[in-house]
């Protein structure tokens, strides 16, 4: 049986993070790509969702919103990369990719020498990308270490023991994560990560904006990604992270993409709230 046989089928959330790496093939292959990540193929490929597979037949109402997730992953992709770039430049070098999937910045990404990238996921997805990562002689640009736990169990314990260092800053990413934990769980966490957060350590999140389940989950397609959406961001998320010990700035996905060159061309359809692209600092 050769590797690509005995791997285990994408399923459940995790399948996402290979719809995700879809996407990321497609933005690589455009000229005028926000970002450039040549792993992603070899990811969606291994999962069976090619960068040029056809999306199932839908109205035009369910491709829209197709579309319009897939333009969030390209966007949100873009303003995590600038945030660890930012991260980087101010001297910190431990990295934490909570819900790591198949990420690829480890390999992707110039990192200053010294720099320690902790992947936290559980041990499916992480052993399928391992097998993707040696077919295709992946070597990292930085020190990748992996820490197979669930993120419901003691994954600070098994970070610890990975050698995370919490007397010294880090950057926490929470990409498309949250979305898919109960608010208890998001509130742990937060806990949890504020607990081995020095000052001087960073954080990026990506949090459902008020209202996205009921536009995108009412009617989505059983096991894809919006019917397992349950948790969408706070009224207020600056003054809800600044109760947890963050200084935080919130950014809508219309601002930075017309930021970057990419603007959404329809209007508001509301008041736009507050965005669902965080960063923030631990001071």
């Amino acid at each position: 049986m050769t590797e690509e046989q005995g791997r285990v089928q994408p399923s459940g959330v995790w399948a996402t993070a290979v719809g995700v790496a879809r996407v990321r093939a497609r933005e690589t292959e455009r000229r005028d790509a926000l970002f450039r990540d040549p792993l992603a193929q070899a990811f969606a490929a291994a999962g069976g969702r090619g960068p040029s597979a056809v999306p199932p037949p839908g109205d035009e109402a369910a491709r829209r919103r197709r579309l319009g997730v897939a333009f969030s992953i390209v966007i949100r992709t873009k303003f995590l990369d600038d945030l660890l770039e930012r991260a980087s430049a101010s001297g910190v070098r431990q990295v934490v990719l909570l819900g790591a999937g198949m990420d690829s910045r480890a390999f992707r990404t110039d990192w200053p020498e010294g720099t320690r990238l902790f992947e936290v996921d559980t041990a499916v997805p992480l052993d399928f990308k391992a097998s993707v990562l040696r077919q295709e002689r992946a070597v990292p640009r930085c020190e990748r270490i992996t820490v197979p736990v669930d993120l419901r169990d003691d994954w600070p314990g098994a970070l610890a023991a990975a050698g995370h260092d919490p007397a010294e800053p880090t950057v926490w990413i929470a990409e498309g994560l949250l979305i898919y934990l109960p608010e208890d769980a998001v509130e742990l966490l937060l806990a949890r990560v504020g607990a081995r957060s020095a000052p001087g350590s960073r954080m990026g999140l990506t949090l459902g904006s008020r209202g996205v389940i009921e536009r995108f989950g009412a009617d989505a397609e059983p096991g894809s990604a919006a019917s397992l959406w349950v948790s969408e961001m706070p009224d207020d998320p600056v003054a809800w992270l600044a109760g947890h010990g963050w200084e935080a700035t919130s950014h809508t996905l219309r601002e930075r993409a017309a930021a970057y060159g990419r603007p959404v061309s329809t209007p508001p359809q509301h008041d736009e709230g507050p965005g669902g692209l965080i960063s923030a600092v631990r001071r």
